[in-house]
């Protein structure tokens, strides 16, 4: 039998290009396959990346309950103790020492409370929130009780003034001074130390003998001094 040349040399490129094909096929599902592969790769570990990330979110959150909870000793600096804290004991129960303002000096104007003393310079009768202790001018002017100065200024009423804070919520203020260069703000005083000297600086007491106008004063509402000194 007779074969033509031509036919067969197109079966020979027929099956050249049937091999090709099927190289082809098998190369491109070899790159699928590994792309596949790398994808698989990728997502777990991203997956192992979140993961570890919501642990250790986890981690920061449970140290954080047990600092917030108690769960772990967290060193706090201590406060700094003056006259100015608060401790169990109360002046009026003679735990603290407490002393007079002025030595010798003689009370000429009451606390008034919730009633009225007549006002020699204003003529008329005023609340007086304080006690009026008589005595000379420069006469020395004492803190009572240890404390610490929280304000040095002139009122426009009762002149220089002075004012020591006390622990349990007390303050005294010493009006009607002679001078405010004996002490300054913050200064820590104790009982019987000279704060200044008694002087003639209060305008609306300026008609009065020369005293020294002290006030007592208990978590901001002034009360009588004598429940607070002897």
């Amino acid at each position: 039998m007779r074969i033509d040349g031509n036919s067969a040399y197109d079966n020979k490129e027929d099956a050249k290009r049937k091999w090709n094909y099927r190289y082809t096929m098998v190369a491109i599902i070899g790159v699928l396959l590994v792309a596949a592969a790398a994808l698989i790769a990728f997502d777990n570990n991203n997956q192992w990346t979140a993961e570890e990330e919501n642990n250790i979110d986890m981690t920061q959150d449970a140290e954080d309950d047990l600092i917030g909870g108690g769960g772990i000793n967290v060193v706090k600096p201590l406060p700094t103790v003056d006259s100015r804290d608060t401790p169990s004991d109360p002046p009026e129960q003679n735990r603290v020492s407490v002393t007079a303002p002025v030595n010798n000096g003689k009370v000429t104007t009451v606390f008034s409370g919730n009633g009225l003393v007549y006002s020699k310079t204003l003529d008329q009768y005023v609340i007086h929130e304080g006690i009026d202790f008589e005595a000379p001018v420069d006469s020395p002017v004492m803190a009572v009780a240890e404390g610490t100065v929280t304000k040095v200024y002139n009122d426009d009423k009762l002149g220089i003034t002075i004012e020591l804070t006390h622990q349990d919520g007390y303050q005294t203020r010493y009006s009607n001074l002679s001078t405010d260069r004996m002490v300054e703000e913050g200064d820590v005083v104790k009982a019987g130390e000279v704060i200044s000297g008694i002087g003639m600086t209060a305008l609306f007491e300026s008609l009065d003998s020369p005293h020294l106008h002290f006030e007592v004063w208990k978590d901001g509402t002034a009360i009588n001094p004598s429940t607070f000194i002897d």
